[in-house]
């Protein structure tokens, strides 16, 4: 019998490989060696809430003053450390800007987070859609004017929450979107998770939190050298009850929190405001140069900085390479296989028609380059497919995974999502489920952005489209049968 291979013998047996991360942790397994100077063994610094050493619940201490350092280099009014990632950032700030019962208006693009946020707090959501996108088969961003219209229809809104970059890089407009809230005396959450590196770059967009944001929360963890589940939650006074938040921080954060990755968090910033800095310039010289070569590439496409102002798009990350596969004989799906397979090169995610590499300050000069030569020679081997160019097929290749898709009606909710999972349910085939309540989520994880949401009406095309993603092989994933032959709808 062969034996079993533990989760530590297979994580060292893969970081001995050549298989190289164009995803997260922004460390990329491949720390700099000044960045790791005076980081111990792990264990040494793992503790618990000892003499001498603070409590993030309670600060008064060390971690008092280590919050309000990076408080004041982020501009914030406070700052937090999140060790459960920013997905407890974005329930507590969720939860700390509505009432119970409430109502919400959010980008349809948000994480599942904040869905369980909703949940949370039993609210009404409105929503605000993303703009179509043409050729790329990614969204495009929010228009500022559509979330007026929203605001001035929906009276009883009490906090907007969007997502800005996306998971793709697209950055809306956020300073009138705040200017627009803030007429209204109603706080801007941005769950800016892929953007905490945009204060180090002067090629980076502005952060949510220098553009009138109230809250903003960034994972360190997805773009610049810090451990997995860290993240930072900031808060500008003025529009939110600060004491509200930080309560639901004691609620969703473990009551015993990592010293590791706190001090790992505060190593981080320390680092990049000195030497990440220059580190980041020398990063972004090479990045561009990247980018350069790999926008002269006849069939796949590379999403460049010419879709500025059109679809909503404000400002675009260049740290995020959207590889379109649209127009050719491959999917994203295949076009992955391929950099992992015979190249070793592992992507963050890929779409129905495309791939995404996250490229941070730790990679390295090799890495970008594996990355450049492996994107050019399939290029090369590649024809375009005329018979993907008509408009059946563009309309096909626009289903790309992620929310509310270009070809995917709008969601139609007839209840919230706390009340579809107190209803009774029934199960039934999900093929045959068009018309039926949805009690369960339909996402495709990564990004992990429903495309179903429970309490809403289950549509033909949404039933086509989750199919097609799955024979694509797509991670479709939130129905308890991961087969997706069942799903549970409400019982009426």
């Amino acid at each position: 019998m062969e034996k079993e291979q533990s989760l530590l013998e297979h994580l060292k047996k893969y970081s001995k490989s050549d298989q190289y991360p164009f995803h997260m942790p922004g460390h990329k397994r491949q720390i700099k060696e000044e960045f790791a100077l005076d980081f111990p063994n792990p264990y040494e610094i793992d503790i618990t809430e000892i003499f001498g050493f603070d409590n993030l619940h309670h600060p008064a201490g060390i971690l008092k003053e280590s919050m309000e350092r990076s408080a004041a280099i982020y501009g914030a009014d406070r700052t937090y450390y999140l060790i459960n990632g920013s997905s407890c950032g974005i329930l507590s700030a969720i939860c700390g800007t509505t009432h119970n019962l409430g109502t919400i208006l959010m980008s349809r693009n948000c994480h599942k987070s904040a869905y369980h946020g909703v949940f949370l707090n039993h609210l009404q959501t409105e929503y605000i859609y993303p703009q179509k996108m043409a050729n790329y088969g990614v969204q495009g961003g929010l228009l500022p004017d559509e979330i007026e219209r929203m605001l001035i229809t929906h009276k009883k809104i009490q906090a907007v929450l969007i997502v800005s970059p996306t998971y793709d890089g697209i950055v809306s407009d956020i300073k009138t979107i705040a200017t627009i809230t803030h007429k209204y005396k109603i706080p801007l959450i941005v769950d800016e998770a892929h953007g905490a590196h945009f204060r180090y770059g002067r090629d980076f967009p502005s952060s949510a939190l220098d553009l009138g944001a109230d809250v903003v929360i960034q994972s360190l963890h997805k773009t610049l050298p810090s451990l997995t589940q860290t993240a930072l939650l900031h808060v500008k006074e003025g529009y939110v009850d600060i004491e509200k938040i930080e309560m639901y921080l004691q609620i969703y954060q473990s009551s015993s929190p990592s010293y590791l990755l706190m001090a790992g968090m505060e190593h981080c910033i320390r680092w990049m405001e000195t030497d990440g800095r220059q580190c980041m310039e020398q990063f972004l010289e090479r990045l561009k140069a990247v980018r350069k070569s790999l926008g002269s590439m006849k069939h796949l496409k590379l999403l460049k900085e010419d879709v500025i102002g059109e679809a909503g798009i404000f400002d675009l990350d260049l740290s995020k390479l959207i590889i379109s596969t649209r127009g050719t004989s491959l999917d994203g799906e295949n076009l992955m296989r391929i950099l992992r397979e015979r190249y070793h090169l592992e992507m963050e995610m890929c779409g129905a028609d495309y791939v995404t590499a996250i490229a941070t300050v730790a990679d390295t000069p090799e890495g970008l380059m594996r990355l450049q030569s492996a994107l050019l020679e399939i290029d090369g081997e590649l024809e375009r497919d005329e018979s993907l160019e008509t408009e059946g097929e563009l309309e096909k290749a626009n289903a790309t995974c992620g929310g509310n898709y270009p070809t995917l009606p709008k969601a139609k909710a007839v209840m919230t999502i706390f009340e579809a999972f107190e209803t009774k349910k029934k199960r039934v085939l999900f093929a045959e489920s068009a018309g039926e309540i949805s009690a369960e989520y339909i996402y495709v994880y990564p990004p992990g952005i429903p495309i179903v949401v429970p309490g809403e009406i289950l549509q033909s095309q949404i039933i086509k489209t989750v199919c097609a993603y799955q024979e694509m092989g797509l991670p479709v994933q939130g129905l308890k049968d991961a087969g997706l032959q069942w799903i549970h709808v409400i019982a009426i």
